[in-house]
């Protein structure tokens, strides 16, 4: 749902009052009055700088962790060290490697335990985070067809392990929409956000329980008629 109302809003301009909204000519065509032309990186940081310290024990996310078509990020592992990227709650990761690129991994961290916790993972991530925009709204740009296509085009390496040039998104020009206009679309999604990463922890805890019960179900550990009665 959140992705078709980041199209509706953002790419076809139709968004809360755009009929009293004109649309001007634009380096992307015509485009709602008061909206302002800007290249990717003035708007989304690129893998932007997190100290995270070497000692001690840290979250760390193979890429494994990712989902092909899901924002959740699962199965989370804790490591030593901090080579690889480096992340925050409300980033997005977005796989830079043949096949995963293609295949749609894309992850937007919530599993932190707070704002100033940082967490690492595989070098094959690109680190994307707001600048002007919002968090929510970068996680759809990078889940968008047009982002997905610029990057796709820039991979060059070996066939099999080809990779996306992260400088091809220094041309790429999107449509920075008013912050108030940002503001509401947060309004609205945000809480989305959230719902389905709770549903998510929720749907892990069933599947571990699941797994704990059945083998004893199965082998007849535990009475199901005791249970019943």
């Amino acid at each position: 749902m959140a992705r078709a109302l980041y199209r509706e809003w953002f790419v076809h301009f139709r968004f809360p009052g755009h009929e009293s909204v004109p649309r001007v000519p634009s380096p992307l065509g015509e485009i709602a009055k008061g909206w302002e032309v800007k290249t990717v990186p003035d708007c989304v940081y690129i893998n932007p700088r997190v100290a995270v310290p070497r000692v001690g024990e840290k979250p760390f996310v193979p890429m494994g962790c990712l989902s092909n078509d899901s924002m959740h990020i699962s199965d989370i592992e804790v490591r030593e060290g901090n080579s690889g990227a480096k992340f925050q709650n409300d980033d997005t990761l977005f796989a830079r490697i043949t096949p995963c690129l293609e295949n749609g991994k894309t992850g937007f961290v919530q599993f932190l335990a707070d704002s100033q916790s940082v967490g690492f993972g595989s070098t094959e991530f690109i680190v994307l985070r707001s600048r002007t925009l919002t968090p929510e709204l970068v996680y759809l740009l990078a889940r968008s067809d047009e982002f997905r296509g610029v990057a796709i085009k820039s991979m060059s390496g070996a066939t099999g392990r080809q990779r996306v040039q992260e400088k091809c998104f220094d041309d790429l020009r999107i449509a920075q929409p008013p912050r108030a206009l940002l503001d509401q679309f947060t309004q609205i999604v945000s809480p989305s956000f959230q719902l389905t990463y709770k549903l998510h922890l929720q749907i892990q805890k069933l599947r571990r329980t699941r797994d704990l019960l059945l083998p004893r179900l199965l082998s007849g550990q535990i009475d199901v008629e005791a249970l019943a009665s």
